[in-house]
């Protein structure tokens, strides 16, 4: 049984790691993104410092998307989106770069919580990785010697009984024969 179990256990957990590498290559892509996004930020940053040039609230998440998904047999999230609420704000007393910034924080805000789902899938992932070697760990080195030594054992009893009831017949038959003969012996010397 443990033999048959192990190489399912072995492919989810080869499949595992590869769901974690390709998680943490996506990760690492929308990361990539974020960062060059904040360097075309870099060239608002003196436009920030303006005394209330971006009005405060301007932009705010107001619902965050998430989904189930499942990789081999475990639940993770997936990000779907995010929903964005504007503030209002004086259009005529604003700059006029403050929409176009506004786009920018929402977009950098939504690669962060996409790259957040992804941290958290990997995480769930890499749980059910080390419980899954542990398992594959447990059958290869304890439990299939463990059973081998026994089943070993109980070949070796089963024999020792056999050979023992092959005795225990032969001996059985030897005195059924001697006493059938000193029967016969009794009865010829009766008559």
């Amino acid at each position: 049984m443990y033999r048959r179990y192990l190489p399912t256990l072995t492919l989810k957990k080869q499949q595992l790691q590869s769901e974690i590498r390709t998680i943490e290559a996506r990760a690492r892509a929308v990361r990539r993104e974020k960062e060059e996004l904040e360097r075309g930020f870099r060239d608002w940053i003196a436009v920030f410092s303006e005394k209330d040039a971006f009005p405060a609230g301007v932009v705010t998440v107001s619902n965050i998307r998430k989904g189930c998904g499942n990789i081999a047999g475990v639940a993770i999230p997936t990000f779907e989106g995010a929903d964005f609420a504007r503030g209002d704000y004086d259009l005529y007393a604003t700059p006029l770069w403050v929409d176009l910034a506004a786009n920018h924080m929402e977009k950098a805000i939504l690669l962060d919580l996409e790259a957040e789902v992804f941290d958290e899938q990997v995480r769930l992932l890499e749980e059910e990785l080390r419980t899954t070697s542990q398992r594959v760990n447990l059958f290869e080195k304890v439990k299939i010697p463990e059973t081998e030594a026994n089943i070993k054992k109980i070949s070796i009893y089963m024999a020792d009984q056999q050979v023992s009831a092959v005795v225990r017949s032969k001996i059985s038959k030897r005195k059924i024969a001697l006493r059938d003969a000193a029967a016969a012996e009794k009865e010829v010397y009766s008559l």
